[in-house]
């Protein structure tokens, strides 16, 4: 049987907007108020150890040290998001009362989010991005997935695999989910967003586009194709409709864009998405990249074993991953 996808997601997004608020009142609501505009990090120390979750009050600032001063506060931060509320005011009493700090040289960054359900992407979501191939602006939005055990630190090696040569870049704006969230409205989006992060789309082009029947999901999930970080600033600190977001290779900038050129929308993509599938603590969406990436220059560009790839969203972080073979 022949369905119509896009008749489906109109007919429940009109059905959702025209029912009452999904929520509730019993349902838990994270307090960003601005005491908790945080930069929340997972780290270990540069002398071993275990790994710990900890925050940052800025940008390249010392580490405020919060699972190792409490030991009910785990040390992984979806874990910490599936507790709620009451485990997010305990972190933030410690945040305030700064008793514990690990000096950022003697940190080591992970990623901010580890052992999520999963890596959504979105697809063809810059004007920009769409205008360097040519391309019609899509009507709706265009999801594919990375594994999520592809995901590493924001100064981690990106490792070419043998079997391609067509490594590209694509930095992005990727929106991390605070709670569980099914079939909400755009309006009720805000709710369900913890923050925001850094993140890098590594794509083998030619697995992508020839390879594997043209299907995405390989030429995206190859391992240390998803460097994240260096932390996830909560949502009232950010305003994602207008960042600068840029990459450079080996010191050239080679992407430079706004996130006010998003196509589809934050609370639209993250609403439309909970229409098909459940959303999950620490799930990650990629919401798409500007233009710049290698495969669409002339002469089309790609990383090779040396080269340092930065990539850098405004507010909230700037991650340098170098590519090895």
């Amino acid at each position: 049987m022949s369905i119509n996808f896009n008749s489906v997601a109109v007919h429940l997004c009109s059905q959702l907007l025209r029912s009452k608020n999904l929520l509730g009142s019993s349902v838990r609501r994270f307090s960003l108020t601005s005491k908790s505009n945080m930069r929340y990090v997972q780290y270990k120390n540069k002398n071993g150890g275990n790994q710990y979750l900890g925050a940052q009050l800025s940008i390249g600032g010392d580490i405020v040290d919060i699972s190792s001063v409490d030991s009910s506060i785990p040390n992984n931060l979806v874990e910490f998001l599936k507790l709620g509320q009451s485990t997010y005011e305990k972190a933030r009493r410690i945040i305030a009362d700064s008793k514990s700090i690990t000096p950022i040289a003697d940190a080591i960054f992970l990623p901010p989010v580890t052992n999520g359900d999963k890596v959504v992407c979105v697809g063809l979501n810059y004007k920009g991005h769409c205008d360097e191939q040519k391309l019609a602006y899509p009507k709706e939005p265009m999801f594919f997935s990375k594994f999520s055990s592809v995901v590493v630190g924001p100064f981690d090696n990106v490792i070419i695999p043998p079997i391609t040569n067509q490594v590209d870049w694509e930095v992005e704006l990727a929106v991390v989910i605070g709670r569980q969230a099914k079939a909400i409205r755009p309006d009720q989006v805000q709710d369900h967003i913890f923050g925001y992060t850094v993140a890098q789309d590594i794509s083998a082009r030619d697995w992508q586009k020839s390879r594997n029947n043209g299907q995405f999901l390989l030429g995206k999930s190859m391992d240390t194709f998803c460097p994240l970080g260096p932390a996830v600033v909560t949502r009232s600190k950010v305003d994602p409709s207008d960042l600068a977001i840029k990459s450079w290779v080996n010191g050239v900038l080679k992407q430079s864009g706004n996130t006010s050129e998003l196509i589809f929308k934050i609370d639209f993509l993250v609403s439309y998405l909970s229409q098909i599938v459940t959303l999950y603590p620490g799930d990650i969406i990629l919401t798409g990249t500007p233009a710049g990436v290698g495969v669409h220059r002339n002469p089309q560009e790609f990383l090779k074993p040396g080269d340092v790839l930065e990539s850098e969203i405004e507010g909230i972080g700037r991650l340098k991953n170098t590519i090895s073979g």
